[in-house]
């Protein structure tokens, strides 16, 4: 489904991302993990079209986007939620969700059931303004919001950062629920190792902008790995 080929970016002089490879199988949940400031959440960026890539290539179902706008990827069937959710603070839950239909490319906003089904205290905050939710309900809100976009890949930038361990804990059973029943795949960016060994079956570390391991969640079982790559 999605495929990186030796990808290079950086930020002015500082590169950051030298030579990075992987593909997002369909249907599959992939997790890229990484001690901090190696360039996980510049993959991703880079994927979304919200920085430009130096070399390499970004092709979803073997059609390069690389050089598109973020909204023509987004309408592509690609969605994302960045590290720190994103959420409009001062918008109703309602509206945020809303906003997330215009991935759709349709005039009329239409918020899929299914949002509500994987969320139901969204329903129950329609009339809420997104800043007055917690932060495990912010959060809920910024996958509910990707979800209106009916997106065929979800990119998911830390979606465990700053939230309480109960709310963790639902999320590492709804996030392969979701692939499920809506046929997606989904590439996660994560730090939890717990919520990563519980969602995925295999597993890519990023050290210094470059992938230097790859297999299945069980590699991570094994304490003398899980220090030498994650410094756990």
């Amino acid at each position: 489904m999605l495929c990186v080929s030796d990808l290079y970016a950086s930020y002015g002089p500082v590169p950051v991302l030298s030579g990075i490879s992987l593909e997002v199988r369909d249907h599959e949940i992939l997790t890229l993990l990484g001690r901090n400031g190696v360039g996980k959440t510049t993959l991703l960026r880079v994927v979304v079209g919200l920085l430009r890539s130096t070399r390499g290539e970004v092709a979803l179902d073997g059609e390069r986007i690389s050089d598109l706008p973020p909204y023509r990827i987004a309408r592509l069937g690609l969605g994302y939620v960045p590290q720190g959710r994103g959420i409009f603070p001062k918008l109703t839950v309602s509206e945020n969700l809303e906003v997330g239909t215009r991935a759709t490319g349709r005039k009329k906003p239409v918020i899929p059931d299914e949002v509500f089904s994987f969320f139901p205290i969204l329903k129950e905050r329609l009339s809420q303004e997104g800043g007055s939710l917690s932060g495990g309900e912010q959060q809920m809100l910024a996958i509910g919001r990707a979800l209106c976009g009916r997106p065929r890949l979800l990119l998911l930038d830390e979606p465990s950062e700053g939230i309480q361990p109960s709310v963790v804990q639902q999320l590492a059973r709804l996030i392969p629920e979701i692939a499920e029943k809506t046929g997606m795949a989904v590439l996660i960016v994560e730090q939890n190792l717990d919520l990563a060994l519980r969602v995925s079956l295999r597993c890519l570390v990023i050290e210094k902008g470059r992938i230097v391991h790859e297999g299945p969640t069980g590699d991570f079982k094994d304490d003398a790995f899980t220090r030498e790559f994650l410094a756990i």
